[in-house]
């Protein structure tokens, strides 16, 4: 048992318990994911930097969800990747880091989230005041916001852990989070239960903001087929992105929570790493391939370099 928190200069992680062959695919398959990941990602946000008429509030929003996605996912897959390859072992620090920084995406998703779901609302259920009410300057805000407050949230729930004396150095995960580390604490927290449930119940609090705006915006559209039109075209992507993250995180959230000792490893592994996995990729194909705009803007783009260089000696 480790006395004090001190000794603890390195966490070993669990679930990856592979032969040589089976690592070298499942880096293979993960770098392939991973450059997927940055090549959907990185084309959404240079479409929307280089388009000025892109720079519409759904699209800003847009933009920093690919933006949360990189920052999110680079806690993850990089270690990951090493981990195949070396020991799976992390630095205290390390730990600490990546379980903020996973925290803190998966934050950030649901108010970026939140944003599109309010923008979509005033767009569609107040047309004559969106332009009034979304200006860019408050756009400005909301986007700051977006990323102080789950950065702000997160960075307090991983201080209430800092200096606490551990009574053990195992994660039972494949990567670092804060719920792990403070399992292995010689007492509990009462400062993180509390910092975690006030983070939980608000962040629940954009969940029922989120119900409440689609069940009024489905209401609404229903009574206009211009409205309903645009429901299917701008808020569907958003609602089917906002399902498949909401699932994802719930699912890891449940298994975190209330756990099950008959779950194979490899299930466990998914579960846990859905969030991570999914809606990187799933989002921007979503998005590229549903907004029209989006859409026009990459085909005309792919287009000019495909006419460039038929042109070419």
């Amino acid at each position: 048992m480790m006395e004090n928190v001190s000794v603890i200069t390195l966490f070993t992680l669990s679930g990856l318990n592979f032969t040589i062959e089976q690592r070298i695919t499942l880096f293979v398959l993960t770098l392939l994911w991973y450059l997927l990941i940055l090549f959907g990602n990185f084309t959404i946000i240079f479409v929307i930097v280089r388009n000025k008429s892109l720079h519409e509030p759904m699209y800003i929003f847009l933009c920093n969800l690919c933006i949360n996605a990189l920052y999110g996912t680079v806690g993850f897959y990089p270690k990951f990747l090493l981990d195949l390859v070396f020991s799976h072992v992390i630095s205290y620090t390390g730990c600490m880091l990546q379980g903020f920084v996973i925290h803190s995406s998966t934050c950030g998703d649901f108010s970026i989230l939140t944003l599109m779901a309010y923008d979509r609302y005033v767009a569609i259920c107040r047309p004559l005041t969106y332009h009034s009410v979304m200006t860019k300057h408050r756009v400005y805000i909301f986007v700051f916001f977006s990323w102080f407050v789950p950065l702000f949230c997160m960075f307090m729930n991983t201080a209430t852990l800092l200096g606490k004396k551990l009574c053990g150095s195992h994660i039972q995960r494949i990567y670092c989070i804060n719920w792990n580390v403070a399992s292995l604490a010689c007492s509990p927290s009462k400062a993180h239960v509390a910092v975690g449930y006030f983070n939980m119940l608000f962040y629940f609090g954009h969940f029922l903001f989120v119900f409440w705006s689609y069940m009024y915006l489905i209401k609404t559209c229903m009574l206009s087929k211009e409205n309903f039109q645009k429901f299917m075209q701008t808020c569907l992507p958003h609602l089917i992105c906002l399902i498949i993250y909401s699932f994802s995180v719930l699912l890891d959230l449940l298994y975190m929570r209330l756990g099950s000792v008959t779950l194979s490893q490899d299930l466990f592994n998914f579960m846990a790493i859905e969030f991570l996995l999914i809606p990187p990729v799933v989002n921007p194909l979503i998005y590229g391939l549903k907004l029209t705009k989006i859409r026009t803007q990459l085909l005309n783009f792919f287009y000019m370099k495909r006419s460039v260089h038929n042109k070419s000696p």
